[in-house]
């Protein structure tokens, strides 16, 4: 059984006492029998491997390696997983590129089964790079069971560190959010965008993501969300309405339940 990190509150005071505790923690989480197990045989025996098929032939090899893209909820999907590694992403009809998240891509692209003449499952230090990964979001997976919020902030934290530090047109970056559900769901709460929002054109989603960002945030770019304290600002901001919805949501049932509760009353009154 893995460490169960310390989550005690949610909101904003459960993200300020996750990263004031997030070292020792993640020490602790680390050195669970489970990760040390997984971890270590995937660095052991990924170089071993040559094409997708053989990767998806290995269970315990495809859960770290889908684990580390935050992608484990397709364990099971063998044929998916094979076909989307074997395709690439060369090809603008290769099967990563035409699914909307683009956390496929990355999958696809770290291993090269579909371009490279050897697959980068065959370079020194190929594994640790992996593995890294996986003990980073398998910890943020933990948070989630205790808190799905603090862990999608925590992914939100991560995933933009990547996206506004690259080289991408700012459309592109936006683009780049879209396609990614968590990181996506996290600028939905805190820019108050309707969960319908997702329905509209996609030209018209891009406007109003940037639109808002401008407005509600003070960015222009989003390279701006590069800057440690704007980038705290904006999940603190997702955190405040995250909280405040579930207030709203907690109180709506409150009413409901007394409603109900009293109907009864009512009617043998009457």
């Amino acid at each position: 059984m893995n460490f169960q990190p310390l989550v005690p509150v949610g909101g904003l005071p459960g993200w300020v006492l996750l990263n004031k505790t997030m070292e020792r923690q993640t020490e602790v989480f680390n050195k669970s029998p489970q990760i040390v197990r997984d971890t270590d045989y995937f660095e052991q025996n990924i170089g071993k491997i040559q094409s997708a098929e053989q990767l998806v032939d290995d269970r315990r090899l495809l859960r770290v390696a889908l684990g580390a893209f935050g992608l484990g909820e397709d364990l099971n999907s063998q044929a998916l997983v094979k076909r989307i590694l074997e395709e690439g992403t060369v090809s603008d009809d290769a099967l990563a590129n035409r699914l909307a998240d683009e956390r496929y891509k990355k999958f696809t692209d770290a291993f090269g089964f579909g371009e490279l003449a050897l697959p980068r499952t065959q370079l020194a230090g190929f594994g640790r790079e992996i593995t890294d990964k996986f003990r980073e979001l398998e910890f943020e997976v933990a948070v989630g069971e205790q808190d799905e919020s603090l862990r999608l902030a925590m992914n939100a934290q991560r995933e933009l560190a990547d996206i506004v530090t690259g080289d991408e047109s700012d459309n592109a970056k936006w683009f780049a959010i879209m396609g990614n559900p968590p990181l996506r769901k996290v600028f939905e709460v805190a820019l108050g965008l309707p969960s319908s929002f997702g329905q509209i054109d996609i030209d018209r989603q891009l406007e109003t993501f940037k639109t808002q960002a401008s407005r509600q945030l003070g960015i222009e770019s989003l390279a701006d969300l590069a800057s440690e304290d704007t980038n705290e600002e904006f999940i603190r901001r997702y955190l405040l309405r995250d909280q405040i919805a579930s207030f709203q949501f907690q109180s709506s049932n409150s009413i409901a339940l007394t409603l109900l509760q009293s109907a009864p009353n009512y009617f043998r009154d009457a």
